[in-house]
């Protein structure tokens, strides 16, 4: 057929969607390791964070922006296409400010990320469903997708419950106290 895509067209989804799983993979750790490098235990999250925001504006805004102009496309934006856009955005940005919040409460980057992406693709599945239906309604889809959202919950269960020992405490430094004062002085001056 002279209009069938080839293999190669067909298939690049797949190579985007691994792309996405690599950065969004490495995601939690690259956050911790940059909160851990800010040097403020109290407020390096929200640092991080910041900055987590100005990768999403040259990323996010730049390169699309760059795309569109080099590509001749229209700046016509739809408002309801603004809208929904900046609804999933916000549950995005939303999204990434509660992972940094759990590292914040002693949460492991292992166990984090294992229990966001075990339990993203489950909210996923209801909310894909609940929003575009599948032609047949529910009770067309075979019983192995809904085993496959058992066992991802199964799975995110059993990281949380035996989830891998933290980093080994930091050793105490201790103070070492120097004195001018013979035991006699110092027994004199209580």
């Amino acid at each position: 057929m002279p209009n069938a895509p080839s293999d190669h067209q067909t298939m690049s989804w797949l190579l985007y969607a691994m792309i996405t799983v690599c950065a969004w993979g490495s995601y939690g750790v690259l956050l911790h390791t940059g909160q851990g490098y800010m040097g403020d235990p109290v407020h390096g999250r929200y640092k991080a964070f910041l900055f987590v925001g100005v990768a999403y504006f040259l990323v996010a805004v730049l390169a699309p922006l760059s795309i569109l102009y080099f590509k001749g496309a229209s700046m016509s934006f739809p408002a309801k296409g603004m809208m929904w856009s900046i609804i999933a955005g916000t549950a995005g940005a939303t999204g990434a400010f509660g992972i940094l919040l759990a590292f914040g409460a002693k949460g492991m980057p292992s166990v984090v990320m294992s229990i966001v992406f075990a339990g993203a693709p489950i909210v996923n599945a209801v909310v894909a469903l609940t929003v575009h239906p599948p032609h047949g309604g529910w009770s067309s889809i075979r019983w192995q997708f809904f085993a496959g959202i058992i066992l991802a919950a199964f799975g995110a269960t059993l990281v949380t419950l035996y989830k891998p020992g933290g980093p080994p405490p930091k050793k105490a430094v201790a103070a070492v106290v120097q004195t001018t004062q013979t035991p006699a002085e110092a027994i004199a001056d209580e």
